[in-house]
């Protein structure tokens, strides 16, 4: 299946090269759906995402001629738009816009695993009531992910909002699978952490207390 890809994206690189347009609209057909949902995993926004990836593709046209091919065209892609939704994510932080995230601390690699302890930003659908007990956790949640450094943010996003294999991290990310791992390990306790200090989570020593 990846070698057939991967013959696909070079007859249509080659296509494009010779100045065929309608090459470049096959590939955004192999690619956007994929892009959207990595821009979509760390901005929680879907047009913020649509935007994204309209930019990705417009600049990946721009350069597409002098691609060398040092990586495959869909790390290349996907690094345009990390850098792109990266950008849009310190500009809406910086104007106060929010982003809309589950995180499971779980530490299995399965779709089912860690679950038992999910927070969740709190639905908007849900009744009044609802919504007010739930809205402090929302809150803090994201006051904790903005706290994070930028990579382990995108790791934890990209893993329990878009349920990534560590695999797919680390090719997106390009880094090694120990390295995504020991990101989320990170990410996740410093979580936990500012949490417990605000209250939301028991301290870890809070029973022995």
């Amino acid at each position: 299946m990846e070698q057939e890809q991967k013959t696909r994206e070079e007859a249509l690189l080659k296509a494009f090269r010779s100045g065929d347009d309608t090459a470049f609209d096959a590939l955004i057909g192999m690619y956007s759906a994929k892009l959207y949902k990595v821009a979509y995993a760390l901005l929680g926004s879907r047009q913020d995402a649509e935007e994204v990836v309209q930019d990705t593709f417009l600049r990946a046209y721009r350069a597409l001629a002098a691609f060398r091919g040092e990586s495959s065209l869909e790390t290349w892609l996907h690094r345009i738009t990390l850098n792109l939704a990266r950008n849009k994510y310190q500009w809406n932080h910086r104007r106060g816009s929010g982003v809309n995230v589950s995180l499971t601390a779980g530490d299995g690699d399965g779709a089912d695993s860690g679950t038992d302890n999910e927070q969740d930003i709190p639905d908007r659908r849900m009744e009044p009531d609802v919504v007010m007990e739930q809205d402090e956790i929302g809150t803090n949640i994201m006051k904790a992910l903005n706290r994070l450094p930028d990579n382990l943010r995108e790791t934890m996003l990209l893993r329990h909002v878009n349920d990534m294999p560590y695999e797919q991290i680390a090719q997106k990310l390009d880094c090694k699978v120990g390295t995504v791992k020991s990101r989320l390990s990170r990410g996740r306790e410093m979580l936990r952490d500012y949490l417990a200090a605000v209250g939301i989570l028991p301290s870890p020593g809070g029973a022995q207390q």
